[in-house]
């Protein structure tokens, strides 16, 4: 049995892969560096964005890990376009998992993505893992192992946010971890 923390970045600055993170978002790291630190954890792993990347630096520097970026934990590319209505789109995407606006893809393609990503981790030597990735990739991961996940888990994510993953051989479960309300601001 493995375990995987799965991590929604912390507050950001913007939704571009290069923003940064807040002030707010920078404590937040700070602190969760030190709720993992005993931990046992033996390897991190991030999406490229520079949000996921600062989100866990402190604790890879407390750690002295480094961190392995994996292109797959980035953000689910919804529409190449703008989308009017957006909220209702990503919403929509939820009810149908094939459903797929022009230049993204589908929540089915995203969630294979993620998870291709934890059945990777499920064949190393290491046993213990933080992952940091976005909130709309994570449920997705989460909605793999628990269907009936949706739009309504998603918009109730926070920044950051934290669940614990255990995979076994022929078993996978999750809770969400509860950090103290310091961490985020919803």
């Amino acid at each position: 049995m493995i375990t995987i923390y799965l991590v929604r970045h912390c507050e950001a600055a913007g939704q571009e892969p290069e923003a940064p993170l807040t002030p707010q978002g920078e404590e937040a790291s700070l602190r969760l560096a030190s709720y993992f630190e005993k931990k046992s954890i033996e390897s991190i792993v991030s999406s490229p964005y520079a949000r996921a990347i600062a989100t866990v630096r402190p604790l890879a520097e407390a750690l002295g890990l480094e961190i392995e970026i994996d292109d797959r934990l980035k953000e689910r590319v919804l529409s190449s376009a703008p989308l009017e209505d957006w909220v209702a789109k990503l919403e929509a995407v939820y009810a149908d998992l094939d459903l797929r606006y022009e230049g993204g893809e589908s929540s089915r393609e995203a969630m294979a993505r993620g998870i291709s990503v934890l059945e990777k981790l499920r064949n190393r030597p290491e046993s213990r893992f933080v992952l940091v990735t976005h909130g709309a990739l994570l449920s997705l991961m989460l909605k793999h192992y628990q269907p009936e996940i949706g739009f309504r888990e998603w918009s109730r994510l926070t920044n950051p946010d934290l669940f614990r993953l255990e995979l076994g051989d022929a078993e996978a479960r999750f809770e969400r971890e509860l950090l103290p309300s310091s961490f985020s601001k919803g």
